[in-house]
């Protein structure tokens, strides 16, 4: 028979907590990373086709950015119907956005032949755009809302956007026109290079910290 002083020398072990934060996800947050997860897929197949030259690779890769934004709208509409908005959710969209809008679209134009000093400065500044409007819109999502449960518009045009991006290299890719025949040839600038392509990524990072540009949302 045991004493409670036996009871309190015995070490109590607890349930294991196996899987405790995915307990914590809502639907929604499963399509997030089904976002997160296209982005990377698109990475890894632009890096394939580095490594093969099998242009069906770079096609996928391509393909890989509308299949993102599919989930990144889906994951926004469940999370609306079901009433599942939580500060969680937002930074899982925004970190997912960031591989599949900002990283993937850059490596993809890396391996389309974008690889001058020039056009990894431009790929940089892209990604670090698109990090910083997603963290600007987070920090002011409830005050665009007022009250709402969406934003009424967004500052800045949405790093989605960028899909357009990735369409223009996927043409460009099915036509044969990427590496050496790149649209637009290349520049030599100074030390580096500079293929006058990566110019529509300058733009698009810079239509995306726009403070006076507003976009209704949706």
């Amino acid at each position: 028979m045991s004493t409670p002083a036996a009871e309190a020398a015995t070490p109590r072990t607890t349930a294991p907590r196996h899987f405790s934060m995915v307990r914590e996800f809502h639907l929604a947050d499963f399509f997030t990373l089904g976002n997160a997860a296209c982005g990377v897929a698109s990475v890894l197949l632009a890096m394939l086709y580095l490594t093969t030259g099998n242009i069906a690779h770079f096609l996928w890769a391509a393909a890989m950015a509308p299949a993102a934004f599919i989930f990144d709208v889906l994951d926004g509409r469940i999370a609306r119907h079901r009433q599942q908005h939580s500060a969680l959710g937002r930074e899982l969209d925004s970190l997912a956005d960031v591989i599949s809008f900002g990283v993937g679209p850059a490596t993809l134009a890396f391996a389309a032949g974008m690889r001058g000093g020039w056009d990894a400065l431009i790929f940089m500044y892209f990604v670090c755009c698109g990090v910083s409007r997603l963290a600007r819109y987070n920090v002011t999502a409830e005050s665009l809302s007022a009250g709402a449960d969406k934003v009424a518009y967004f500052e800045g045009t949405p790093i989605p956007t960028s899909v357009l991006l990735t369409a223009v290299l996927a043409v460009a890719g099915w036509m044969g026109s990427i590496g050496d025949a790149l649209w637009g040839g290349v520049w030599m600038l100074g030390p580096w290079q500079l293929h006058p392509l990566a110019l529509l990524f300058a733009l698009s990072d810079t239509l995306m910290i726009s403070k006076t540009l507003h976009i209704p949302k949706l």
